[in-house]
């Protein structure tokens, strides 16, 4: 009696292994395809780090001169250094999105749909291959720490790498719950155009969020990417305390604590993520 008890428990739980198995090769096999993209669109990949090179390069170093020292609490391009963080990393984590809407206008994600394996896991391993295609790039764009006047600590960078992670993450995540809302390429890349460059201008990397009207500042106090900023600009105050610019995010005056930025950008990329998990579920 005891042994046939035992039986379809033992049968149950090998499944299970074997189904999570099954799972996890398919999120490798995502996370492996967007690094070999990568990895092969060299070109492409060094372009998209140019432009936030020569952000933090020519416009921080001519504006270092003209805007003083006594307003930001840093010099310019050590203030502009988060905000080019961002901007690095924004750009890959996007393009999962519309990676995701091609791959259906073309009928690859339908052949992706016949695997063996959850919907869920097919966007899971589109979230992490974006994610860490992002972080890769960002990291890359460490190295110009220096020239922000930024010591090459190995903590401080590793903090400001996780911080990057988080981001992409959260990115990542919102490109995803927009992309299987929608169906054309077209109409998210001019979505895009619409809403990320206010969004990039309002997260404070390129000036004070106080400089802005009431109006803006409400608009920035819900935008992950100040969020996001705050949180490295804050990370490079903790470790190097003669670089902490001025206040980013406040409420009522003051700043939330930095654990506490880092949960909601984690928040906001779960809660996306789930929704994003929702829509791709319901059948096409």
């Amino acid at each position: 009696m005891s042994t046939l008890a035992w039986e379809p428990s033992e049968t149950t739980g090998g499944e299970r292994t074997t189904r999570l198995r099954r799972e996890l090769r398919a999120v490798h096999a995502l996370v492996h395809r967007d690094l070999l993209r990568l990895a092969g669109q060299r070109t492409h990949t060094a372009l998209m780090l140019l432009h936030p090179a020569l952000y933090l390069l020519i416009l921080g170093g001519g504006l270092a001169a003209l805007i003083p020292q006594a307003s930001l609490g840093v010099g310019y391009q050590a203030y502009l250094f988060p905000g080019m963080l961002m901007m690095t990393v924004q750009t890959p984590a996007i393009m999962v999105g519309i990676r995701l809407i091609t791959d259906r206008e073309s009928g690859y994600l339908r052949e992706l749909l016949m695997a063996p394996v959850r919907r869920s896991t097919l966007l899971l391993g589109s979230c992490a291959g974006g994610t860490l295609t992002a972080a890769v790039q960002g990291a890359v764009l460490l190295g110009l720490a220096g020239v922000a006047g930024l010591p090459y600590d190995p903590v401080l960078l590793g903090l400001l790498l996780a911080g990057m992670v988080l981001a992409s993450f959260t990115v990542t995540s919102l490109a995803l719950a927009l992309a299987v809302s929608l169906r054309r390429a077209e109409t998210f890349h001019t979505l895009l155009g619409v809403v990320m460059m206010p969004l990039l201008f309002l997260s404070g990397g390129f000036f004070p969020l106080t400089a802005l009207p009431a109006w803006a500042r409400a608009l920035s106090d819900v935008n992950p990417l100040a969020y996001a900023v705050d949180l490295l600009r804050r990370i490079i105050a903790l470790r190097v305390p003669d670089q902490a610019a001025a206040a980013g995010i406040e409420w009522a005056g003051r700043q939330p604590p930095l654990l506490l930025e880092a949960a909601l950008l984690m928040a906001g990329g779960v809660v996306a993520l789930l929704w994003a998990t929702h829509r791709f579920n319901r059948p096409e």
